[in-house]
């Protein structure tokens, strides 16, 4: 290995230059015996982003709107609670919030395929502190997603 083998692992990350020596890592989402594509694959970044981005967006309007009828600080307080019990109610019951839904996402229990108001309860609990979402293994869950047992994949 030359100096721009080297540097070139280095910048392209440890998992490239893993699968350069010949590791094979699988596709993710393999290790928990989702399909690689289509229904029930794990949801890419940019789709979960955008859902993340929708509900944050809903609930500042509902915090506007409903509560604090104007924007200051207390909005966005408020617009952290309203996005913890709309994460709690809607992914409790039905799998999956309002920007899930446009997204073409829900969020699935590994054990059962359903997720409980108490998985729901704790994996919103993790993502509203932020840190553990942004904590990823290598299929691409959060670690709130790792700890409640759930995973979010494409409908």
């Amino acid at each position: 290995m030359d100096n721009r083998d080297a540097i070139g692992s280095w910048l392209s990350g440890p998992r490239a230059a893993a699968e350069q020596a010949g590791v094979d890592f699988g596709y993710r989402g393999e290790q928990l015996g989702l399909p690689e594509e289509g229904p029930g694959s794990i949801a890419r970044p940019g789709r979960r982003l955008g859902a993340l981005v929708v509900d944050w967006g809903l609930s500042l309007l509902i915090a506007y709107g409903l509560i604090t009828h104007g924007y200051d600080q207390a909005t966005g307080n408020w617009a952290l609670l309203v996005f913890f019990v709309m994460g709690v109610l809607t992914v409790g019951t039905v799998g999956f919030s309002p920007g899930k839904r446009l997204f073409g996402l829900r969020v699935a229990a590994l054990a059962t395929g359903r997720v409980s108001p108490a998985r729901a309860l704790l994996r919103t609990a993790l993502l509203c502190v932020a840190i553990p979402a942004l904590i990823w293994d290598r299929d691409g869950r959060g670690l709130h997603d790792r700890l409640a047992g759930t995973v979010e994949v494409r409908i």
